[in-house]
């Protein structure tokens, strides 16, 4: 099992994913509220070249208009980008939207 981030690591994490669309935000932010306290070091892995992106591209990875290629297409990018596009109906049932 790889090893979980520490509380440190994640806050700098957080700050690190901040972007300039508000869309990106919000799968962002959805994605740190249901994984937060999960996250592994694979995970950051998989979020660093994400977060590398412009926000044009990284939105059009999460809504899903494009797959990610090249470099881009490893395990630990696929893995956080289907977790960041999970449907929003999970956070609807939990009456926060």
């Amino acid at each position: 099992m790889d090893a979980a981030i520490d509380p440190t690591e994640l806050n700098r994490l957080k700050w690190r994913c901040k972007r300039g669309l508000l869309e990106n935000d919000l799968f962002i932010e959805r994605f740190f509220n249901e994984q937060g306290d999960g996250l592994t070091i694979r995970h950051v892995a998989g979020l660093q070249p994400l977060m590398d992106l412009p926000d044009n591209d990284l939105l059009d990875l999460l809504l899903a208009r494009r797959e990610p290629d090249g470099e881009l297409d490893t395990p630990e990018v696929n893995e956080v980008l289907a977790l960041m596009r999970r449907p929003a109906a999970t956070v609807l049932q939990k009456g926060k939207l």
